[in-house]
């Protein structure tokens, strides 16, 4: 779990959009100013969706799969305020409703995910199987013999090459020998070995800033599936963390260009039917919204770039 929006450079905004008085607050659009491993994602999938979502800020609905995993990513945070003995599988499903509730207060908008469930079948469905894979949690790792050295812990490093990368890691644990692993709880299913590497990228994005931060390399990673009850670890070294630094300097050149030049091109995919904001975009037929940010203007040059052959 992370952050979702990235930070901005003071001073460099624009206003995105507006309402009349008494209405909703403008939008502000501002340059990229940080890269966290979700909108790393975003961009190599669909340029124009990373566009959408920190520069324009398009609002997006809550889905029932995203909030049952925040609801999860609470229940497990909160666990461990409870002695060792006490963390036990009941306790943790207990936990469930009343997390739910404190995530209505802090976002009501969830709320609308069951506004045409009045008999509340659907939302006792719902809540049911986040207290399965809660459960489900207590068969791959045994929290009365853990003591997390850190807990949903906001991390940020600022790279020589002057680019910010932010984030926030489920947990960390901290072995007495100092050895640190760090790990991700995922609700979802284990992708299948060749989609390995791509979930591993965000922890090897936490472990380079984890190595910048403390000049520490995480002993292991992992992957906690309570989808489909796997544990996925690896155990990264410098030359793997010194390539995803390399990696993402090149992605935030990339997002540089895109920013001063306002070309975000759309990359279709099977993931664009579950996009919010195909009626924005051109593959579906529809027009972006006014680009909020000043534009580089184009470099002039001579008309005739040269030729081969002899004279």
């Amino acid at each position: 779990m992370e952050t979702s929006a990235e930070g901005a450079v003071p001073g460099e905004a624009a206003v995105a959009g507006g309402g009349a008085a008494g209405g909703p607050a403008p939008v502000v659009a501002s340059p990229p100013a940080s890269l966290s491993p979700s909108r790393a994602s975003d961009f190599m999938q669909c340029p124009l969706l990373y566009r959408f979502r920190v520069i324009d800020k398009l609002p997006e609905k809550p889905s029932e799969a995203a909030t049952r995993g925040t609801l999860v990513h609470a229940v497990l945070e909160r666990l461990f305020d409870a002695p060792a003995a006490d963390r036990t599988a009941p306790r943790a499903k207990s936990l469930v409703p009343v997390q739910w509730d404190r995530l209505r207060e802090t976002k009501p908008e969830v709320a609308e995910l069951f506004a045409d469930d009045p008999e509340g079948e659907r939302l006792a469905g719902w809540l049911g199987e986040a207290e399965r894979l809660v459960e489900r949690w207590f068969t791959l790792e045994d929290p009365t013999r853990l003591e997390p050295a850190e807990r949903e812990l906001f991390v940020e490093a600022r790279l020589d090459s002057g680019l910010t990368l932010r984030g926030i890691i489920d947990r960390v644990d901290v072995a007495p020998s100092g050895e640190v692993r760090i790990v991700d709880y995922k609700t979802g299913k284990a992708p299948r070995p060749e989609y390995a590497e791509g979930a591993l990228f965000q922890m090897k994005f936490y472990a380079l800033v984890v190595w910048r931060l403390k000049r520490v390399v995480p002993r292991r990673l992992q992957l906690v599936y309570l989808g489909s009850g796997d544990v996925l670890t690896y155990d990264p070294e410098i030359a793997d963390l010194e390539r995803v630094e390399r990696k993402l300097l090149a992605l935030w050149e990339a997002i540089r260009e895109a920013t001063e030049t306002g070309e975000w091109r759309p990359r279709p995919t099977k993931l664009c039917g579950w996009c919010d904001h195909q009626a924005v975009c051109p593959e579906f037929g529809g027009t972006p919204p006014a680009y909020p940010l000043p534009v580089r203007a184009p470099e002039s040059g001579p008309s005739e770039q040269g030729r081969m052959g002899p004279d």
